[in-house]
């Protein structure tokens, strides 16, 4: 028995077959990310900041409040201890810091779920990605702030050693101080 080559007619159905495979995978790669895709952020303006890790702004008729995630900033009316022992108004810096990294707005914010407390969970950059300040990476970087997940916690060492914004003293952690103080604790100018 002999080996024939193939005819030509099957050659060419092979090199179809193999190309419209190809092109039904490409497709489908695209397809998935185009659905898989990030959403672009939102340019929203900046109403005012509420505190050290929480702004309104405003999404077209719609007012919202932002949580900034990945930071938990001291509370507006909670106070720490310099390096000499004196208390002073920690959260109120704070809340300082955020309104001068934030300036005058927009913001482009990548807006996700609800909180508890039905406070948008957002990040937020004072421009679009890879440009502008990112407002939660910032205010721990700054020491105005403990990051919350493992994004931040570079930022977080690196005021921690320099002695940045409540690294500088001694502070109660917000989560706790919030636990402690919450039958005395009033909101912030403009509300939570």
């Amino acid at each position: 028995m002999t080996n024939r080559p193939p005819s030509l007619w099957r050659v060419k159905w092979r090199r179809r077959l193999r190309s419209l495979i190809s092109l039904i995978l490409l497709a489908g790669i695209a397809y998935a990310a185009w659905v898989w895709a990030p959403a672009p952020p939102t340019k929203v303006p900046l109403v005012h900041v509420i505190d050290g890790d929480s702004l309104e702004v405003r999404e077209g008729e719609e007012a919202l409040t932002l949580r900034l995630i990945g930071v938990d900033a001291v509370e507006y009316r909670q106070t720490c201890k310099r390096a000499s022992g004196a208390p002073w108004d920690c959260g109120k810096e704070a809340r300082t810091a955020l309104v001068k990294m934030a300036g005058k707005g927009p913001l482009s914010c990548d807006l996700r779920a609800r909180d508890h407390y039905q406070r948008t969970l957002a990040t937020c950059r004072t421009a679009p990605a890879p440009d502008g300040i990112d407002l939660a990476a910032e205010m721990v970087r700054a020491g105005w702030g403990v990051a919350n997940s493992d994004d931040y916690r570079y930022e977080e060492v690196e005021a921690r050693e320099a002695k940045r914004g409540i690294w500088q003293g001694t502070f109660d952690r917000p989560d706790y101080w919030r636990t402690t103080n919450r039958q005395t604790e009033t909101p912030p100018p403009g509300g939570w």
